[in-house]
């Protein structure tokens, strides 16, 4: 628990600072006055541009918001389970690991921010989402389509940006507690404050369960706990002039199953209880900053730093098997200029420092530090007309291992009609190789390949977003890509141990994104998404990429909000996946069946201050698999209580 000491810290410091105050309200002398990060207005997408403030009726490519309130009418708990609500977006996890896939890109591929804090672990190049629970009051949106040319390496897929609540936007005191079956004891508590010139939050959210076997006939239950707590604020120090700062401590306890590598055994390459088994994430996020409003808040000037220290360990029955450490230093630099009300001129700077470090030296392989440094700079121009909106984006980056490597972005959207608009977007896209993929060591069954050059990828979308009166949104989207330089795993002879290379061939990715949003009558609203992804690698079917997927959320609230209720389906096609029963540990390649998960939640209001709720997921008790082998986790329920003051 070294990193309580830290977090202590920094979480006070969170309390006098906040992200940045781009919003506007007036106060109760009809004044108006500039405050810190309110909960953004739902037409704001702050991950589309690097001002934060685009609307999303002017963004020129695909987003998706799941607001605060959708959170809530699902009892979100893990983050992980609400983007799968999401058009083009993959969910696949087992114990201790996550990952998340954009348009058929690869997990490493997408850019995940959480407060504006990039959380990846520099060891995988990714993030676990399974790790990240839901705060009272937060939101998240999700980018569809290469954005490297705002925020470089990581996102060639998209960005997935989750916002936790401002003091002002969930003000006072709110808590959680429910628990159920396997074990379940889940909790939140939160409180948010506010004045004329500052607000403050500080949250903690409990997630543990004693869970079910994940092995084919397995009896072993795998169990996890997840701990986080998190503080953000914001000050108006003086007119124009705001400091800010956010802080998220995570740890995550839990047990998994391992393969069975008996080579003589008729299940060798499946997953088998395996007792002693488990793992430990911890991971420490920082953010400060400051923004200066110059020519009546016409030019602004936003300088900000970021930490992330990521920890993670496993053990077997006879004591740690694997260790890691990662870290990354961040600075950036945005100038934003708003010429008039139509054209808006940023540039930005961005300084990256990435650390690694193997810190179990007897698992063999590269045990000193090893650092990679990044510059880019930024040029972000944006047009938004009464018919028309134009985007262009350029980032040039440059570090200390490879190439320079230079992206762009460019849209334009048109609005047909008052109900009707089209939009096109164009980008290009790299993704570095991860330290694990440099220099990565798993003894006599993988080896790191320090060659390895990044891979690089350009696209394009055309949509439309069709308004049904004010009742519904229809958003239809086509997407085609192309990724060069792969890296995918080969296993050269005469060892056959498992190392990365890079493709010469290139990797395809197509497909058809669709969304509705509608209200239907006072009472009912209804969200629903479908994908349909064409995704090859060297001319093959990609792993754990569903060619099908969807998801409804329909909802009934009672008038006054005195009660309510959301049933959730969500299907995944069939899938491929890779599955090492060849005692070569070379690849078979595997078929996973398809699956439908219904979840049915409900929710009453016992007084002004006090609601009961109760919840069932996989209701029809599927069984089913996410990765070849590791069952995944069948029907549970729960009841709880939640109150605000």
């Amino acid at each position: 628990m070294k990193n309580f000491a830290l977090l202590g810290s920094v979480a006070g410091a969170a309390l006098v600072w906040a992200v940045p105050a781009w919003a506007q309200d007036v106060d109760e002398r009809g004044e108006q006055i500039v405050f810190a990060d309110t909960r953004l207005p739902e037409p704001i997408l702050v991950s589309a541009s690097r001002d934060g403030t685009l609307t999303r009726e002017d963004f020129t490519g695909s987003a998706l918001v799941i607001t605060a309130e959708q959170l809530e009418q699902r009892q979100t708990r893990d983050i992980a389970d609400a983007l799968r609500d999401v058009p083009g977006v993959a969910v696949a996890g087992v114990a201790g690991q996550t990952q998340i896939r954009l348009r058929g890109s690869e997990a490493n591929h997408v850019l995940v921010l959480v407060d504006g804090i990039e959380v990846s672990d520099p060891f995988a190049g990714e993030f676990d989402i399974g790790t990240l629970s839901a705060d009272i009051g937060a939101r998240l949106e999700v980018l569809r389509g290469p954005q490297s040319a705002l925020y470089g390496s990581d996102a060639i897929g998209g960005v997935v940006a989750y916002q936790s609540a401002s003091g002002r936007a969930v003000p006072g005191l709110a808590a959680r507690i429910e628990g159920g079956t396997q074990g379940t004891v889940n909790g939140a508590l939160r409180y948010g404050a506010s004045g004329n010139a500052w607000d403050a939050a500080l949250s903690a959210v409990v997630v543990s369960t004693d869970g079910q076997p994940n092995a084919r006939g397995g009896s072993r239950d795998i169990g996890r706990d997840s701990y986080t707590l998190a503080g953000k604020g914001a000050v108006d120090v003086t007119q124009g002039l705001q400091l800010r700062a956010a802080a998220r401590f995570i740890r995550t306890e839990g047990q998994f199953n391992d393969s069975n590598f008996d080579r003589t055994s008729p299940t060798f390459g499946f997953i088998i209880d395996s007792p002693g088994t488990r793992f430990t994430n911890e991971a420490v996020y920082a953010l400060v900053g400051a923004r200066l409003d110059t020519l009546d808040g016409r030019w602004t000037h936003d300088l900000s730093a970021q930490i992330a220290d990521i920890n993670r360990e496993s053990f077997d029955a006879f004591g740690q098997s694997q260790g890691s450490a990662g870290d990354r230093v961040k600075a950036s630099y945005v100038s934003a200029f708003r010429i008039d009300d139509r054209h808006n001129l940023t540039v930005a700077a961005d300084y990256e420092q990435e650390g690694f470090r193997n810190t179990l030296a007897s698992s063999g392989g590269f045990t000193d530090r090893r650092e990679i440094e990044q510059f880019g700079v930024v040029g972000e121009y944006r047009f938004s007309g009464e018919a028309v909106d134009l985007s262009a984006a350029i980032r040039h980056d440059m570090n200390d291992l490879f190439r320079d490597a230079t992206t762009f972005r460019v849209g334009a959207g048109y609005r047909v009609t008052d109900t009707t608009r089209l939009r096109a977007a164009a980008g290009s896209g790299v993704k570095n190789p991860g330290f694990f993929e440099l220099y990565g060591f798993v003894d006599g069954r993988f080896i790191g390949n320090a060659s390895l050059r990044p891979e690089k990828s350009t696209g394009w979308e055309v949509g439309i977003d069709q308004d049904i009166t004010d009742a519904a949104r229809v958003s239809v989207t086509y997407f085609d890509s192309e990724l060069e330089g792969e890296i995918f795993t080969t296993f050269p002879p005469p060892s056959f141990i498992a190392t990365p290379a890079n493709r010469t061939t290139v990797s395809k990715q197509r497909g058809v994104e669709v969304s509705l949003a509608a209200k239907l009558g006072e009472q009912w609203s209804l969200d629903a998404a479908y994908s349909y992804l064409d995704a090859k690698e060297n001319g093959r079917r990609e792993v754990r990429r569903p060619r099908h997927i969807a998801s409804a959320a329909l909802t009934w609230a009672a008038p006054g909000d005195a009660a309510s209720a959301t049933l959730v389906v969500r299907h995944n096609g069939t899938a491929l996946d890779d599955a090492f029963t060849d005692p070569s540990f070379r690849p078979v390649r595997v078929q996973l069946d398809d699956y439908t998960l219904v979840n049915l939640n409900a929710r009453v209001k016992l007084t002004d201050t006090v609601s009961g709720f109760a919840r069932v997921d996989n209701l029809l008790g599927e069984t089913y698999e996410q990765v070849f082998s590791f069952v995944s986790r069948g029907r549970s329920a729960v009841i709880g209580v939640e109150a605000r003051f």
